[in-house]
C-alpha cells in the first residue's frame, strides 16, 4: 500500500488518496456463496449529471435483481461540479466508495493514474474490446493496463436558428470553418429581427470545451508528450490561429458574458424559458443567439415551448431550427471536444464479482442501444446505429469521427479544475494580448499537468 497524491476540484492543497499501487482491487472481497456465487449485497453506482434517463436508471436496477438474486443496485446521482472532490474522498474509502463509477472522459486519467479503479483488463475484451472507442479506452488506460472503459459519447456540433440565418441572407450549412465564421459575423452585425443583443455565435468567455474546436481545427494542440513531459502548447503556432480567430469571434459575433461557461447554451436559442435551480430561484431566457454549439443531447432542450402532461416541453420546429457539424478549414467536419464518460469499478470495492456483474449489464447489446436509443452515442461502436438516421444522429456522427478528448497527462482533471482555463480563454475574449497570455499560462499550466502543480 503506498500513498498517492493528486490535486483536484475546490481543493487548496493536493490531496492524499490512498490506493493499492497496482490498482488491482481491495483485499476486502464479497463473501462468495456456494458455486462461487457471491453473496447477495447492496452495491452502489454513482452516475454523474443528469444525462442517464431514468428508463435506463431502471433497467439496471431491475436487470442487476435479476442477474444477481437478493442482491440491490442503488443508483446515486453525483453533480459535475461536485464530482472530482466527492470521488476523491470516497473512492480511497471501502466504508463509502461507489462500487462502480461514472466520471468524465477527462478526468479518468487523473484517478486511473493513482490507483483509484481496479484493473479490468481481464474483461476487456468481453466488454467490448476493439469496438470500444479508442480515444476513450486510452483515457482510462495505464501501462497496458485497463481501468476505467468508456460509458458513452456525445460530440458537439453547431444548433442553429434557421429563421434568422434566413433572414439574414446567409446560407446553412457553410462548407468551410472560415465560411462559417464569417457568416456569424455577418448575422451579428445584420441583426435582421432586430433582437436585443443578437449574438451570431453565442459562445461564452469561458466556454473553452467549445473554443477548443477552433484549436484542434487549425492543427493546434493543447498539451503534448515530450519524451517522459508533458508540455502546455497554447503558445504554439497552431494553436496560436485558433486562438486569433476566437478572439475575433468574441469580438464580433458574440455578445454573450465574458464570464459565460458552457452551462445551458441552448436555452440563447429558444424564444423564452425559464430554468429552476436546485435552491428554488429561476432564471429566465430569451432568444439572443442565432448560432451555438453543444453537444447533442441539448437538441431535447430546443424548440417551442409546449405543454405535456402538464410540464413544460420543447418540441423541434424544422422551420425554426437546424443542426451541421462544425465545418472544419478544408471542409468536412473540424475535430471537436468530444463529450461523453468513462466508467470503472472502485479499486476499494468490497463487491468485486458484483461490481463486475454489472459492468457486463452495461456493456451489453441491450444496454448499449438504449443509450443510442437515448441519444448518447454507445461506447461499443457496433451500436451507433442505434441512434437513428435522423439529422441529430447525422451530425452526431459526423462530428464524432474527428472528435478529440483533451490531454491524458496525469494532472489534466487538476488543470481543468483549477479554473485555469476559464480564466485564460476569458483574458482572450476580453481583448488580452495572445501570445503573452499563451506564454503565461504555458508556464503555469506545465507543472500542473505533470502532476507538481
Amino acid at each position: 500500500m503506498k500513498i498517492l497524491r493528486f490535486a483536484a476540484v475546490g481543493l487548496a492543497a493536493t490531496l492524499a488518496l490512498a490506493a493499492c499501487s497496482s490498482g488491482g482491487g481491495s483485499s476486502s472481497t464479497t463473501t462468495a456463496a456456494g458455486g462461487g456465487t457471491p453473496a447477495p449485497a447492496t452495491i452502489k453506482l454513482w452516475l454523474a449529471g443528469a444525462d442517464t434517463p431514468d428508463e435506463l436508471r431502471t433497467y439496471l436496477k431491475t436487470e442487476f435483481a435479476k442477474q444477481n438474486p437478493g442482491s440491490t443496485l442503488v443508483i446515486e446521482q453525483q453533480d459535475w461540479g461536485d464530482l472530482v472532490t466527492k470521488l476523491t474522498t470516497a473512492l480511497p474509502d471501502a466504508a463509502n466508495t461507489p462500487d462502480v463509477a461514472e466520471l468524465g472522459n477527462t478526468q479518468s486519467s487523473t484517478f486511473t493514474n493513482v490507483g483509484a479503479f481496479m484493473d479490468i483488463s481481464s474483461m476487456y475484451n468481453e466488454l467490448g474490446g476493439s469496438k470500444l472507442l479508442p480515444g476513450f479506452v486510452e483515457a482510462g488506460k495505464v501501462d497496458g493496463k485497463n481501468y476505467t472503459l468508456p460509458y458513452y459519447f456525445g460530440s458537439r456540433y453547431v444548433f442553429y436558428r434557421a429563421d434568422l440565418w434566413q433572414a439574414a441572407g446567409v446560407t446553412a450549412p457553410p462548407k468551410t470553418l472560415s465560411e462559417f465564421n464569417d457568416d456569424v459575423k455577418k448575422i451579428a452585425a445584420a441583426d435582421p429581427k432586430g433582437i436585443a443583443n443578437l449574438s451570431g455565435l453565442w459562445i461564452g468567455g469561458q466556454d473553452w470545451r467549445n473554443a477548443v474546436s477552433w484549436i484542434f481545427a487549425n492543427g493546434g494542440e493543447l498539451a503534448v508528450k515530450d519524451g517522459g513531459t508533458w508540455k502546455s502548447t497554447m503558445s504554439d503556432p497552431k494553436t496560436v490561429v485558433g486562438l486569433q480567430q476566437l478572439q475575433d469571434l468574441w469580438k464580433n459575433a458574440s455578445k454573450a458574458p465574458r464570464d459565460a461557461t458552457d452551462a445551458n447554451t441552448y436555452n440563447h436559442l429558444n424564444d423564452s424559458d425559464a430554468v429552476k435551480a436546485a435552491d428554488g430561484t429561476t432564471t429566465s431566457y430569451s432568444l439572443d443567439a442565432a448560432t451555438i454549439m453543444a453537444p447533442g443531447w441539448a437538441h431535447w432542450s430546443i424548440g417551442d415551448l409546449a405543454k405535456k402532461d402538464g410540464k413544460d416541453v420543447r418540441n423541434w420546429n424544422d422551420q425554426t431550427f437546424g443542426v451541421f457539424p462544425l465545418p472544419g478549414v478544408n471542409g468536412g467536419a473540424a475535430p471537436v471536444f468530444a463529450g461523453g464518460s468513462n466508467i470503472g469499478i472502485s479499486a476499494k470495492t468490497q463487491h468485486p464479482e458484483l461490481a463486475k456483474s454489472l459492468m457486463k449489464i452495461i456493456f451489453s447489446p441491450e444496454y448499449q442501444q438504449m443509450l443510442g436509443k437515448n441519444g448518447l452515442g454507445p461506447a461499443n461502436t457496433d451500436y451507433v446505429s442505434s441512434l437513428g438516421t435522423d439529422q441529430f444522429a447525422k451530425a452526431l456522427t459526423e462530428s464524432a469521427l474527428n472528435a478529440k478528448l483533451t490531454p491524458a497527462a496525469p494532472g489534466w482533471a487538476a488543470l481543468e479544475n483549477s479554473k485555469k482555463l476559464e480564466e485564460f480563454f476569458q483574458k482572450i475574449s476580453q481583448g488580452a494580448d495572445i501570445a503573452s497570455t499563451a506564454k503565461a499560462f504555458d508556464d503555469a499550466a506545465t507543472p500542473i499537468l505533470n502532476g507538481k502543480g
